[in-house]
């Protein structure tokens, strides 16, 4: 089975290179919450964002377009051991695609501003959904996180 994805929008981010996103996760885990970016939709998909300036949050799913290799493992910074990439936010995955959860900071036109970007300039979008009630699970675990 082969699926095909159009984008719909490319990120606009202070990230101009996979190296810059590195760079910034080393100084500081929690440092995305506070990175600005936009959301460029492209004017077909438009009218898809009617009714998402209520929603304080987003989730945004993306594609890892500059990522070339494929691992079944990945060594997460600040942990030190090779855990599974399922278990993890690696890029290099069997299917590049990625998710955030952004704050939505407001909407001008065709474009989102938003918060707590961790993509690179011109990251493909390749969806937007709703942070709802319904993503929010009590009694959630973080597996080796929490340690």
């Amino acid at each position: 089975m082969k699926f095909v994805f159009k984008p719909i929008g490319i990120v606009r981010s202070p990230f101009k290179k996979k190296e810059d996103i590195k760079k910034s996760r080393c100084i500081d885990p929690r440092g995305f919450d506070s990175v600005r970016g936009e959301l460029a939709i492209y004017k077909e998909f438009a009218e898809g964002l009617q009714d998402i300036d209520g929603f304080s949050h987003i989730i945004l799913i993306f594609a890892f377009h500059k990522s070339t290799e494929k691992k079944l493992f990945a060594h997460p910074p600040y942990d030190g051991k090779r855990r599974g990439v399922f278990s993890s936010r690696s890029p290099h995955r069997p299917n590049p695609i990625g998710f955030s959860v952004l704050q939505l900071i407001r909407r001008e036109e065709n474009v989102l501003h938003v918060q707590g970007v961790d993509m690179i300039e011109g990251t493909p979008i390749l969806d937007i959904k709703p942070y709802t009630p319904r993503d929010q699970k009590s009694g959630a675990k973080f597996g080796w996180l929490e340690k």
